[in-house]
């Protein structure tokens, strides 16, 4: 334990009382998220019931100069929770409820900790769902603080387009609401975008307003084999490039598709896979499907395998969903390095069969699985974080990828964020950018107390 924070520790406890905890079995669930990055533990771990509270949190931690770093459910990707100067980390779990809903007005507000499926569980009777899912259970805090998206982004955009709000605390304890419910407003600066994405390092989300969509009539999901990595990836380009609003199509390549039928106890044919998935009325999901099934034909993929009730959907969708389960099994004791990059849909194909060119020089396994209706796609080697040769090859590996994406027009992260992992490749990307965001860091959080060290560094 720290002892400059000695005095803030004493007056959290005071504060908190219960929900205050220096325990080192709680510390050190808070040290990390799901990724490779070695973790690293907080003083402290607060469990706040309400605004006011992280409010006041924040007010001590001000005074004492200690780092405050924001925790939903700690399964994001690059390291965002790791507490590398230590501080607090400030867990939103308790801040659990739905404050409201407007099936009319098609929005809801929630406080941060509220889950996603939380959400869609409390909202499943009034004919509207919160489409954003990025594979966890994640926290809609969390997911706004990290830009989140997923599988239905081709069709429904990720938190970008979904949070119509925020509250936020300031790193001086402040409370700032950004924006009104209103679908536009053109009052001032956009404030909410600067806070969604922003990853902890400007203040502590603590309630978000919600966009929410009707219920589609029908929906229908489906599985295609393909006999090409290539074949595959033409077909969702031609889809998109064709105005089909598919709802969701995701690519897993032979490699993912084995380790999802060892974990899933699956029995996929060892080719490269499109899972797909259709909204809409009931004629139009049926002209959707053929529209695609045509596509996929003409690159010698198979018949659509279709799932159509909610039970044989559900089934199909986790069995994607635990995919980085699934990398991760694939070597025991290993953690998942999961790269994210995004390119123009046009220069998809070439990015993911350069990228194949890459991992076979490596002699490695690395599965290729994305979202690659809106050009996004990770590989999701196991790694050993302690085996130093190993992780300069891996890390060499992840340079390239990035490198290739930003030459073709693309992002160094699609959705998990820069968190600790992709500093580097941010100031690659952005680099005038970056200054921007540093100027914007600094005259929100001068002290750089907020989630110190991840997405940009002051010093």
């Amino acid at each position: 334990m720290t002892a400059n924070f000695t005095g803030a520790l004493n007056e959290l406890r005071r504060l908190l009382g219960s929900r205050f905890d220096t325990s080192t079995s709680v510390r050190l669930h808070h040290a990390h998220d799901e990724s490779f990055h070695l973790p690293a533990s907080p003083d402290a771990v607060a469990f706040p019931k309400s605004t006011s509270e992280v409010s006041e949190i924040a007010r001590i931690c001000m005074r004492h100069h200690m780092p405050m770093l924001p925790f939903g459910t700690g399964t994001a990707m690059e390291g965002g929770v790791n507490a590398y100067q230590g501080g607090l980390s400030i867990d939103m779990s308790l801040m659990n409820k739905v404050l409201s809903v407007s099936a009319e007005d098609m929005d809801c507000s929630v406080q941060a900790g509220v889950t996603r499926k939380q959400l869609n569980e409390y909202i499943r009777d009034q004919g509207v769902f919160f489409p954003i899912d990025p594979g966890a259970d994640a926290s809609i805090g969390g997911m706004a603080a990290t830009r989140a998206s997923g599988t239905n982004a081709v069709r429904y955009g990720t938190m970008r387009e979904a949070v119509l709000s925020l509250t936020v605390v300031m790193a001086d304890g402040k409370i700032v609401k950004t924006s009104s419910r209103a679908r536009k407003s053109a009052a001032g600066y956009d404030l909410t975008r600067l806070f969604v994405g922003s990853e902890g390092t400007l203040g502590v989300i603590c309630e978000v307003a919600l966009r929410l969509h009707a219920i589609p009539e029908a929906i229908s999901a489906a599985v295609c084999a393909f006999s090409s990595l290539q074949g595959a990836v033409e077909t969702v380009i031609q889809t998109i490039q064709m105005g089909v609003p598919i709802a969701r199509v995701e690519l897993l390549d032979a490699v993912a598709i084995d380790a999802v039928n060892r974990y899933s106890d699956k029995d996929f044919p060892l080719l490269p896979h499109l899972f797909l998935e259709f909204h809409g009325t009931n004629a139009w999901v049926k002209e959707q499907a053929e529209i695609v099934s045509e596509l996929a034909a003409d690159h010698q993929g198979s018949d659509f395998t279709w799932a159509l009730n909610t039970e044989d959907r559900k089934a199909l969708w986790q069995a994607r969903h635990d995919f980085a389960y699934a990398a991760s099994a694939m070597r025991p004791n290993a953690r998942i390095f999961s790269t994210d990059v995004c390119v123009p849909i046009s220069q998809l194909a070439d990015c993911i069969l350069e990228t194949v060119a890459d991992i076979e020089k490596t002699g490695l396994s690395m599965p290729i699985a994305g979202h690659v209706g809106d050009g996004n796609f990770h590989v999701v080697p196991a790694v050993d974080p302690t085996d130093a040769v190993e992780m300069k090859m891996i890390e060499a590996f992840h340079a390239s990828l990035i490198r290739r994406a930003l030459r073709m027009g693309g992002t160094c992260t699609g959705e998990h964020g820069i968190g600790q992992g992709k500093k580097k490749y941010l100031m690659d990307e952005l680099p005038a950018g970056v200054e921007l965001m540093k100027i914007i860091k600094r005259a929100l959080d001068p002290d750089n107390l907020m989630n110190p060290g991840k997405v940009v560094d002051l010093i």
